[in-house]
């Protein structure tokens, strides 16, 4: 007997018109809840977000049907990634006998769900509503059962997991009874192509045939009600996630990672800088509000949130949703709160992780930008003075001009800025050039280059700070006024090639400096030393193996992808490293972000401590870092947790200077 069955068996095809209007009436809900929406959305600030259609469009399919951000999730990410395939397999399986009954039947007078084909839908479908059942059963033990700390549940969330079991489990028993009066009784081999529906019509081996009609009735009616009802609750509870978090695959920045909006403070007209109220917010920012599932994953990265800062990413999406919704009056500092809005270190863990795309860094630079340039707010005196210290003297130090240069005393340099030619700008930043710690990396740095053949050029008193911590503060002022004096500065010397030993001035030079007409190539330190040990250049004596644990600075990591080239180096120079639980993109920040350097930690535990006490639990005896403000925070860390005995921070230029030599 030919492997096929009769669709519509036992309902008629007399069913299919009103089932068609009944489908359109869900739709229709759908379209009306999504139509009221935008109306809360497009009271927000405009937003380009169509650019780039094709490259958006390709991210999209990428991110939806390749769950490329969920599947990086560990906490329930497989499930979901799962329990969408396989949703997804049914959903094309339903349009394929939409296709069969309404296209090829009728028009073309064929019919392709017979033979192997017909058995391989069918074996395929089946498995694929089994992955489903079981992935949201996982769903569920770990939403309901093991609830995560800080996982919020709702009695939305009860609901739609009711409805998804409702309809696999209902699709099951249709197919069971369906299979009971007919395949189990007239052609078991076919029904080993259903194996769940086998299994489930076994259980109604002694309902009688008229049980059986009707049992299937009342059953697909439930079911088909049950569809209807998920189409058209998509925009009223949190199953609207799969509209929403869709579109924001689409919506989400196109920029390099971590690029904030470049203030004309020239506007004479401006009369409003950041956001204040929500009447300053934008449209993407109201809807990532309503993309947001709450999932909390933003949460459970958030440095702040683990040690007990008044901030949570989760939260702060929202707390502006909230805003929004309360009118265009609402204060933002009043609804999030300024502690937490100082809290955060800019470390973008939370977005980087974030399965709907959301922007939780530049919602809080923004507000940032109105409390300081607005409000002249700062998150402590401490902070005040570091500013002031910046615009009088080009450092947070207050260190005089001429003092800029004092670490190079003795070393092979080229003063570019008075017409000493060299092969690289080595920006020296000002924790390199005044922090006797640091001091000791820029050496070192030059040291190694010069190793290599690479003479090293320095802006000597003509450098000053880039500006990064005071605009992360939010003080785009003194920002863009030390960034174009120090624009100027480079390109009259003429240079061509930037290095620096500081991630954030690399951002900051790299990226920003980009919006302020400098567009000479800028690269780490760890990425330049890497290639001149990958080309010969540089020959390292890897001598006695060494064990270390590597730390993943976020203004590399996260916002800039370095991620392997650093260990590469390590590596060449016989470095073993034992990786922390959280490294790489999931790097757990040293607190010193966002400014906060230049801010002392008052709430709460410390940040650095607790990433210190990460590293000490590698067992590795050195942390190995390439990032000034890092060196620095656990340098602190260290003695203030209490693990002087245990573990020594280094710098990876100290690491590479021992090794210069012969040779591996």
């Amino acid at each position: 007997m030919e492997a096929t069955r009769e669709i519509y068996w036992n309902i008629g095809h007399g069913v299919v018109l009103p089932m068609y209007l009944l489908v359109t009436a869900a739709v229709g809900l759908l379209v009306w809840g999504i139509w009221k929406r935008l109306d809360h959305w497009r009271q927000g600030k405009p937003l380009n977000r169509f650019d780039r259609f094709d490259e958006r469009a390709k991210r999209m399919i990428a991110e939806v049907f390749g769950q490329e951000r969920v599947f990086r999730v560990r906490e329930g990410g497989i499930f979901h990634a799962i329990f969408f395939w396989a949703f997804l397999t049914l959903f094309i399986g339903t349009l394929l006998v939409m296709v069969q009954t309404d296209f090829m039947a009728p028009v073309l007078k064929a019919n392709i769900l017979q033979g192997r084909f017909y058995e391989g839908f069918s074996l395929v479908l089946d498995l694929a509503g089994l992955a489903a059942l079981l992935m949201l059963a996982g769903l569920f033990v770990r939403r309901f059962i093991i609830q995560p700390a800080g996982l919020e549940i709702t009695d939305d969330d009860y609901r739609v997991h009711a409805l998804l079991f409702a309809i696999l489990i209902s699709g099951f028993l249709i197919e069971g009874a369906r299979m009971a009066a007919t395949e189990m009784v007239t052609n078991r081999s076919l029904a080993l192509f259903s194996p769940v529906g086998m299994l489930v019509a076994m259980t109604m081996a002694n309902v009688s045939a008229d049980g059986l009609l009707l049992m299937h009735k009342v059953l697909w009616w439930l079911h088909f009600a049950l569809v209807l009802g998920f189409i058209a609750a998509l925009p009223y509870t949190k199953l609207k996630h799969i509209l929403l978090v869709s579109a924001n695959a689409f919506f989400a920045p196109l920029e390099e990672k971590g690029a904030i909006t470049t203030i004309n403070m020239e506007d004479e007209e401006a009369e409003q800088f950041g956001t204040a109220t929500a009447a300053d917010l934008t449209w993407k920012d109201r809807f990532d509000a309503d993309a947001c599932i709450s999932c909390k994953r933003c949460q459970d990265r958030c440095p702040a949130h683990a040690t007990d800062k008044p901030l949570s990413p989760m939260k702060l999406i929202k707390q502006i949703g909230e805003a929004a919704a309360a009118g265009q009056e609402t204060s933002l500092v009043e609804a999030i709160g300024e502690d937490a809005i100082w809290s955060c270190t800019t470390c973008r863990a939370c977005q980087d992780i974030c399965p709907a795309n959301n922007e939780h860094v530049n919602k809080i630079l923004e507000v940032r930008r109105n409390l300081t340039l607005m409000e002249g707010a700062f998150p402590g005196d401490e902070v005040r003075t570091a500013i002031g210290n910046l615009e009088v003297n080009g450092n947070p130090f207050g260190m005089a001009f001429a003092a800029r240069a004092d670490w190079a005393e003795g070393l092979e340099v080229a003063r570019v800025n008075e017409g000493e030619e060299a092969d690289i700008l080595y920006f020296v930043g000002c924790y390199a050039s005044f922090d006797k710690r640091n001091r000791e990396v820029a050496r070192n740095f030059v040291t190694i280059c010069n190793a290599a053949g690479i003479r090293v050029g320095i802006l000597g008193k003509d450098e000053k700070c880039c500006g990064e911590p005071a605009r992360k503060l939010g003080n785009d002022y003194l920002y863009q006024m030390l960034a174009q004096e120090n624009i100027e500065t480079i390109k009259a010397t003429g240079v061509t090639k930037i290095v620096t030993t500081c991630p954030h001035c690399f951002n900051t030079l790299s990226r920003d400096y980009r919006d302020l007409g400098l567009a000479i190539e800028t690269e780490h330190y760890s990425t330049y030393l890497n290639r001149l040990i990958r080309d010969g250049r540089l020959a390292l004596d890897k001598a006695e193996a060494q064990e270390c644990t590597y730390h993943d600075s976020c203004y590399l990591g996260r916002y800039k992808d370095i991620v392997d080239e650093p260990r590469a180096v390590l590596n060449a120079a016989g470095w073993r490293v034992r990786e922390m639980d959280k490294s790489g993109y999931d790097s757990f920040c040293c607190s010193a972000g966002g400014g906060r350097i230049l801010a002392e930690e008052k709430l709460g535990s410390r940040i650095n401590v607790a990433r210190v006490r990460q590293a000490e639990a590698t067992g590795a005896p050195v942390l190995v870092s390439n990032c000034p403000f890092c060196l620095t925070m656990f340098e602190d860390g260290i003695k203030t947790g209490g693990c002087e005995e245990t573990l020594k921070v280094r710098d990876l230029a100290e690491i590479i200077v021992e090794r210069i030599g012969g040779g591996a």
